[in-house]
């Protein structure tokens, strides 16, 4: 990457039901990145933002820009990269680009979301338009049928079981009760609660699918030296139906996007000490192990029953608890990632800390693989 580029401060809001709007969660994400960074808004040359307000409760706002203008008072540049569920990693993908002007010093990159407590006419129609309208969701394809679709071919082509979803769900949770940031905080989940949760498009339970939560995200990224520099970005899109791509079993833009941000990080897949992958349903992290290289096609269940990829396996994923337990408030999931991942590199994890992670990965994807981002860490 020319120039180099480094992750210079993070912030979260913890991820739960909060009444708080859209940009209140995200001005006090960005303030705690601010904070962490030891910068200030006048240090920020340029604003990207990701998120999908909601229309209810007249908080529908098309020129978001100019609102954030307004809230960090700042004329500043800001852009609005929407991607939906990917949009804070799309977001962040932008934010480094934007460093090659001359002129721009540091980027802020946000978001945030009110997904629940509004009206549910309102927020289905919102989390619908993220996927195609006209053909598949006509057919009843909505994400948790489509995503039980792509997982129901995959165990045609290759064989496998829903156990295997089982234990990524419960490894996540068990990393989301010692997350203080995480819905699942404290609040502890059997394997027996797993298993018996209710079917919501087979094979898919309810506990296979992520938890919708409010929140906000953010990340300053600065071509001043700091301790973690970001190494390798791949941002790769593929087509709205999933039928229509040529193998429904994988997610070609992750393959892509990982290949990219691997060849720019001149590393492989054994090189990764710690990952956050998306986890919008827990069978697409098992797809994504093998998409990412972690695990060769078919081999993704081996990878989850190795004990690998547990917390005190040799390369952990989801420390956080993923989308599945600390919750997915769409565009600021990616951020939420990188948070995570730059909390990890800096050993500032307490019980959920990897050890000797030194390089990390923050894996992001809006829809069913729709557009993917890949972006590699490493501590300084």
């Amino acid at each position: 990457m020319n120039p180099k580029i480094y992750l210079k401060g993070v912030g979260m809001t913890k991820f739960d039901y909060s009444q708080k709007h859209w940009w209140q969660l995200a001005f006090e994400a960005a303030m705690d990145a601010l904070k962490d960074s030891k910068i200030t808004m006048a240090d920020i040359g340029a604003i990207v933002f990701s998120g999908m307000s909601s229309a209810a409760g007249g908080e529908h706002q098309t020129h978001k820009v100019s609102l954030l203008s307004g809230l960090f008072k700042t004329n500043v540049p800001i852009i609005e990269t929407p991607s939906v569920c990917g949009g804070g990693g799309a977001a962040f993908w932008t934010a480094l680009r934007l460093l090659r002007d001359e002129e721009i010093k540091n980027v802020l990159v946000l978001s945030g979301e009110k997904l629940v407590d509004n009206r549910a006419d309102v927020t289905t129609d919102w989390i619908l338009s993220a996927a195609e309208r006209v053909i598949e969701q006509t057919e009843g394809l909505l994400f948790p049928a489509q995503n039980a679709l792509v997982y129901q071919q995959y165990c045609q082509k290759y064989g496998g079981s829903h156990e295997d979803l089982e234990l990524i769900a419960f490894k996540n949770h068990q990393n989301a009760e010692k997350n203080p940031k995480a819905y699942y905080y404290q609040r502890p989940v059997t394997m027996e609660k797993i298993k018996d949760s209710p079917v919501v498009a087979e094979p898919l339970r309810l506990m296979d699918c992520s938890l919708s939560v409010n929140g906000g995200a953010a990340a300053i990224v600065s071509k001043d030296k700091t301790d973690i520099e970001i190494i390798g970005s791949g941002f790769a899109t593929d087509y709205l139906l999933t039928f229509e791509r040529k193998d429904m079993t994988h997610f070609a833009a992750t393959q892509i996007a990982a290949k990219k941000a691997f060849a720019m990080a001149d590393l492989s897949p054994d090189d990764i000490d710690v990952a956050e992958i998306h986890d919008a349903f827990t069978s697409v992290e098992l797809l994504s192990y093998e998409d990412l290289g972690f695990a060769a096609p078919g081999k993704g269940g081996e990878l989850i029953r190795s004990g690998k990829i547990n917390l005190d396996g040799k390369m952990p994923i989801n420390p956080s608890g993923g989308l599945k337990a600390k919750g997915h408030p769409i565009s600021a999931t990616g951020l939420a990632q990188i948070y995570e991942i730059a909390n990890q590199l800096r050993g500032n994890c307490g019980e959920r800390q990897v050890k000797k992670a030194d390089i990390g990965m923050a894996h992001n994807i809006g829809g069913a693989g729709g557009s993917v981002t890949v972006h590699i860490f490493k501590k300084l």
